[in-house]
């Protein structure tokens, strides 16, 4: 499946989140976002799959599509237009549960493992974290952009870069061969999120 247009990515966190996730969904929609992901993973799955659903109702009127961190037959339960799967997952399982036209991603930490990615199961992977983060302190080594450009080398299919990602570094990423970036806990915890969304968007190269 084609990635959504822009190759923006907001993943969820209702920890960082200063208000209702939907209500950060819509802004984000608003501002030109079309790819939201839910990631609340330790919420129960009935939890999971009520947000999931809302969060298709609010992406719906813009066309934007909405993805699961988690559990592929969740996501396809719950009517999600695909699911990103956590690094060393199955991918071609997953590709069987939620089917051909379904987003499957892959996150990813090396550039080995791009190699091994099986671009007619997969159809992104995310790379990171590319810079130090506050969302996942210590969460591995950062890549910094010569390890994004090993791994955008190596990777089959398009790549998404996540960790640390800001208005200023955003042209660093993807001068290093990321097709598109993937925010979390700067989006959650800022104070007008739609405004910080198309702050980031206005760092992609026009035209998009």
């Amino acid at each position: 499946m084609r990635l959504p247009e822009p190759p923006f990515l907001l993943v969820t966190d209702r920890r960082q989140a200063r208000g209702d996730i939907l209500d950060i969904a819509t802004a984000a929609f608003e501002a030109g976002c079309r790819w939201v992901s839910l990631r609340e993973k330790d919420l129960p799955q009935a939890e999971q799959n009520e947000l999931l659903r809302a969060l298709l109702v609010c992406a719906r009127p813009f066309q934007a599509k909405v993805t699961l961190h988690g559990d592929p037959k969740l996501a396809r339960d719950a009517g999600a237009d695909g699911v990103h799967l956590a690094a060393g997952s199955d991918t071609a399982a997953a590709r069987q549960v939620v089917g051909k036209d379904a987003l499957v991603g892959l996150s990813i930490h090396k550039a080995d493992a791009a190699r091994r990615v099986d671009p007619a199961v997969v159809d992104y992977v995310i790379a990171g974290p590319v810079f130090e983060t506050t969302s996942k302190p210590g969460y591995g080594p950062a890549l910094g952009p010569e390890g994004l450009v090993l791994i955008a080398e190596a990777s089959p299919v398009p790549v998404i870069a996540i960790g640390g990602v800001t208005f200023e570094t955003l042209s660093d990423c993807l001068s290093a061969g990321a097709m598109g970036v993937a925010v979390m806990g700067g989006v959650m915890r800022a104070g007008d999120p739609g405004k910080e969304i198309g702050n980031l968007l206005a760092a992609y190269p026009r035209p998009r």
